[in-house]
């Protein structure tokens, strides 16, 4: 039940620096933040998670839940604190960053909107079920000079911190099939090929 009385369907939009953010880390939860004066959604309620462009694209499903103050961190800034008592937050049940589906039937009125069951029904239904999971190898490799192998490390660690996914490729292949492999920057496929960016 949501506070606006029997269960209902949701579109969230998600702020750009967020969604940036969401697709470079993993997350649980989304929290819900802002709202424009009208109904809220309560917990249990579905949401499409929305990526507020022309069309809108859906780019995960979830559920609301009572965020209770312990969010997790934003990886953009470090300093954040947890939620306030009584916050919302959106638990994810499908993410689909790396395929948005567009939303030509939602008209947004805010960062919450209420959405007609039969819409939400139709545009989960395209973002479809989740893939089978498989096992991937995922590297990461930095020619580093240092006086030792334990300073190595340090400095391995220094250089990830501080540059991270927006600055480092990460090197991604099946377990079964290395010969496969790709490299992503700020979470999608990037060519290291530098006699192919010459073409």
């Amino acid at each position: 039940m949501s506070a606006a009385g029997p269960a209902r369907t949701w579109a969230v939009v998600i702020p750009g620096e967020r969604y940036e953010a969401e697709r470079l880390f993993h997350h649980e939860t989304l929290e819900l933040t802002g709202g424009n004066g009208g109904p809220r959604p309560g917990p249990g309620d579905p949401v499409l998670v929305v990526r507020d462009e022309q069309p809108p694209l859906v780019v995960a499903l979830g559920r609301v839940v009572a965020a209770d103050g312990v969010r997790e961190r934003d990886p953009d800034d470090p300093q954040s604190e947890p939620a306030e008592p009584g916050a919302l937050a959106v638990t994810y049940t499908r993410q689909v960053f790396e395929a948005p589906v567009p939303a030509d039937a939602l008209a947004l009125a805010g960062p919450v909107t209420p959405v007609d069951p039969a819409v939400y029904q139709e545009l989960a239904g395209r973002v479809g079920p989740a893939p089978e999971r498989r096992n991937y190898l995922v590297s990461l490799d930095l020619p580093i000079e240092a006086g030792s192998p334990a300073e190595a490390v340090r400095l391995f660690w220094a250089y990830v911190q501080e540059l991270g996914p927006r600055e480092l490729p990460a090197f991604v292949a099946p377990s079964d099939d290395e010969l496969a492999m790709q490299a992503f920057v700020l979470g999608v496929e990037a060519n290291q090929d530098p006699e192919e960016d010459e073409d």
